[in-house]
């Protein structure tokens, strides 16, 4: 087959036309559709729940100690009670995180083995080619339709995420959890599963075999992830700026009084008589500069791991 058949079949073909080949594609794969509406839903839930239920449960508990919103600086003053109050919300606060971890690990791992390479180790692409569609609006389709689920699926989540972040951040603990969230949620948090899935499919287009494709592409991913994390010059987690706040304490007869910063001291606290306080991040400048950047260079990466793998087709076609 010559490098003609990228662009179009033979005349004699059926042509299927991009609607009929995107219904396809929902069909062949859609429990993985299924798979990922049903995290999307519940994910949302959660997030939902944390910002709702979840967090005035929490302040609730903690008003009961007087110490009101922004807590969790007092968690270390010796209450054992209290810290676990506020260090439970805080642990469930990160854990839909780690889950849109877990989500763009998966749609690697994904795009590497069901969607590319499962279809070329069994023969079925090479028949679609063959009979009713082109390489080229073959791996289009197979890109473009899981690309549209995962933007829209992560926006709506990531969307609730800043709400959540926005209405209760207070009641986290404090240190570099907030800072890592802050600067690492947000555009760049739907660009990083793109560029997953871009992998998977350059990969599966490599390697043609299901199993070392999947292997491949969860360790792709992971290198990206690792390098996001610890050498990403946008994120913020270790490099400066920090993410400021502005905190309060409060007396015993509720007057507002400059935080004195003993949180650890109980000696401290009752010289200062001093019952509760109360914590706000402010929003930093360089948020937005950082996540577009971060945005931008993710989907550069995209593209150019998308034109390797049309590049990597068009040379599979060729030899045949």
């Amino acid at each position: 087959m010559s490098t003609a058949t990228l662009e179009k079949t033979p005349a004699t073909a059926v042509r299927q036309t991009p609607r009929g080949l995107l219904r396809t594609v929902l069909r062949l794969h859609r429990t993985a559709l299924w798979i990922w509406l049903a995290f999307v839903v519940i994910t949302a839930g959660f997030l939902l729940w944390l910002t709702g239920p979840g967090a005035h449960d929490t302040a609730r508990q903690l008003e009961r100690f007087g110490y009101g919103g922004g807590v969790t600086e007092a968690a270390y003053s010796g209450d054992t009670l209290l810290y676990f109050t506020s260090g439970a919300f805080n642990d469930l606060f990160y854990d839909p995180d780690t889950l849109l971890t877990l989500a763009s690990f998966a749609v690697a791992l994904f795009a590497g083995g069901p969607l590319i390479a499962r279809e070329l180790e069994s023969g079925t692409a090479r028949l679609a080619w063959t009979q009713s569609v082109s390489p080229a609006r073959w791996l289009t389709a197979k890109l473009a339709l899981p690309a549209a689920f995962i933007v829209v699926g992560m926006s709506l989540l990531t969307l609730l995420y800043r709400q959540l972040w926005s209405a209760h951040g207070n009641l986290l603990v404090a240190g570099i959890g907030p800072r890592s969230f802050y600067f690492s949620v947000g555009p760049a948090t739907v660009a990083a599963p793109l560029l997953g899935l871009a992998l998977g499919a350059l990969i599966g287009l490599a390697v043609r075999r299901t199993l070392p494709a999947l292997a491949f592409s969860g360790f792709a991913y992971f290198l990206v992830y690792a390098f996001r994390g610890n050498h990403w010059p946008f994120q913020g987690r270790y490099q400066t700026p920090d993410l400021n706040s502005r905190s309060s304490a409060f007396t015993s007869t509720g007057a507002e009084v400059s935080d004195p910063g003993c949180y650890t001291s109980k000696a401290c606290l009752a010289q200062h008589d001093i019952v509760r306080f109360t914590r706000e991040y402010l929003p930093s400048p360089d948020y937005w500069p950082r996540q577009l950047l971060e945005t931008g260079a993710l989907l550069a990466l995209t593209a150019v791991v998308v034109a390797l793998a049309f590049a990597v087709l068009r040379r599979r076609v060729a030899t045949g």
